[in-house]
């Protein structure tokens, strides 16, 4: 790809992040919608889980696929027929009659969306080719998140409580479509120089592991883990994954290419990207269930209460893409890590839930440390590898944000569903069934620190180096003209 001027390299970055702004913005004014899709629709905690973990799995299971296809038959062609699905799906979610319904239409949203985010930072990788250019531009990328954060409880909750929740999805029409139209104008098509072969069979095992894990997580706390189903659901999860890594390494062209993993801050980025992202998506959910159904808040005081935690995730993501820049990744992961543990001790074991003070020191807690974390898992996740597989190695960190949310979601959704029994009012009650989940995200939180720890030292700098270079030279080998060029 020719290089572009600073002007056009700056419309570039603006217009992926529309895309990451409309599917952020999509998951924060829904978690604000949960009890009035709950009331209306007569869901159960389960019901509730399964409108975000829908999205999330099928985003998840599609990423890598999106990616590796979009190194093959062009980022922009990809990234437009992912506006599209997303922008159809939307509208299909607020035209939804039942429950089983809005959960079909979050999945075509799902698989547009898988065409986004990982083509998009493939993009901003192709495009911003200088380091520190780039670790700003993805510093940038990641305040948009901060940006979701702040205005989708609020935008949420106005749109909640004014016109009803099937509003929610409407604002992603004129973004989709004003997306799609810069799109085609400015952003230049780019590939790899060598085209990857589909893996249907590795595809199909990722699905089954995802699927299967998920539904048995959910579903448990109804039908019990000795049921016949839920049993055969952990046992394809189980022997998915052994089966997805063999077969794996026997293949020239992966799905997931194992190979990346050799580098230790890959592999720490992967493991932080789900715990940061499970802490997050239980964090939503436990807080959403809380402030309407056991407070007695209205949709737009809640997200009101979420704002400090949004306002410091707006005002760290830019500044810890600065400091990626500047000092490397070490600083903010460790910094975010304490900061989403201590949120969660404070919870688990204060109960800060009986203290406006406390809740509110948790919540900009937690929104210093998820905005911390964001621009170092992007930035680690591509840096280090070569151009031509972009978009491969941020969808990997792509997907791993998803799985960390279906993780999340399912996991503490479980805890809570098993605590309450089904129901979510009695403030005692809600509260210490809660406490688990709380533990459950200060172990996300400690994992942050710990990871971030070992996976950012001169150890595994050098580790990511060599795998850079061996990666660079089998690539060339099999491709000696699309090495020279």
């Amino acid at each position: 790809m020719p290089e572009l001027s600073r002007r056009r390299r700056l419309l570039v970055l603006g217009i992926c992040c529309m895309s990451l702004l409309i599917v952020s913005l999509d998951n924060t004014v829904l978690n604000v919608a949960l009890p009035s899709i709950r009331k209306d629709l007569d869901a159960s905690v389960a019901g509730m889980q399964w409108t975000i973990d829908a999205y999330t799995l099928v985003l998840a299971s599609l990423l890598m696929l999106a990616g590796s296809t979009a190194d093959r038959i062009g980022r922009r062609r990809v990234f437009k027929a992912g506006l599209v699905l997303f922008t159809v799906g939307s509208v299909l979610c607020s035209l939804a009659p039942t429950l089983e319904w809005l959960v079909t239409f979050r999945m075509v949203q799902a698989v547009g969306g898988s065409m986004l985010n990982p083509v998009a930072m493939s993009i901003i990788t192709n495009t911003f080719t200088e380091p520190k250019e780039r670790a700003r531009a993805i510093g940038a990328w990641g305040g948009v998140v901060g940006v979701s954060m702040a205005a989708g409880p609020l935008v949420g909750g106005l749109l909640v409580e004014g016109v009803g929740w099937r509003s929610i999805f409407w604002i992603n029409l004129p973004v989709g479509l004003a997306a799609l139209v810069l799109t085609a104008r400015y952003v230049p098509e780019s590939r790899a120089p060598r085209a990857r072969r589909a893996d249907p069979v590795g595809q199909l095992l990722v699905i089954t592991l995802l699927g299967s894990l998920t539904y048995a997580i959910i579903e448990a706390p109804a039908a019990g883990w000795s049921s016949p189903l839920i049993v055969s659901c952990s046992a394809a999860a189980v022997l998915s994954l052994p089966g997805l890594v063999l077969y794996e390494r026997r293949r020239a062209e992966p799905l997931i290419d194992l190979r990346f993993f050799r580098s230790a801050p890959f592999s720490g980025a992967t493991v932080i990207a789900v715990s940061a992202f499970a802490a997050l998506a239980g964090f939503f959910f436990v807080n959403t269930l809380y402030l309407q159904d056991v407070r007695g808040l209205s949709a737009l005081s809640a997200g009101l209460w979420m704002l400090p935690m949004a306002a410091m995730t707006f005002v760290c993501a830019p500044l810890s893409g600065r400091l990626v820049g500047s000092r490397g990744p070490r600083l903010p992961l460790l910094l975010a890590g304490v900061s989403m543990a201590a949120s969660g001790v404070l919870f688990a074991g204060f109960r800060a839930e009986s203290s406006d003070t406390l809740l509110f020191t948790g919540y900009v807690l937690f929104g210093i440390g998820f905005g911390l974390v964001n621009a170092p898992i992007t930035n680690t996740a591509v840096s280090g590898m070569p151009r031509s597989q972009a978009g491969v190695a941020a969808a990997v960190a792509s997907t791993s944000r998803q799985v960390g949310q279906s993780l999340g979601v399912a996991v503490i959704g479980a805890v809570l569903a098993t605590g309450v029994g089904g129901a979510t009012t009695g403030a005692d009650v809600f509260v210490e069934a809660s406490r688990p989940a709380w533990w459950v995200i200060t172990g996300c939180g400690v994992s942050v620190l710990l990871v971030g720890a070992l996976t950012t030292g001169g150890w595994a700098t050098r580790t990511a180096r060599s795998t850079a270079a061996r990666l660079e030279s089998e690539a060339a080998d099999q491709d000696p003209a699309s090495a020279r060029a």
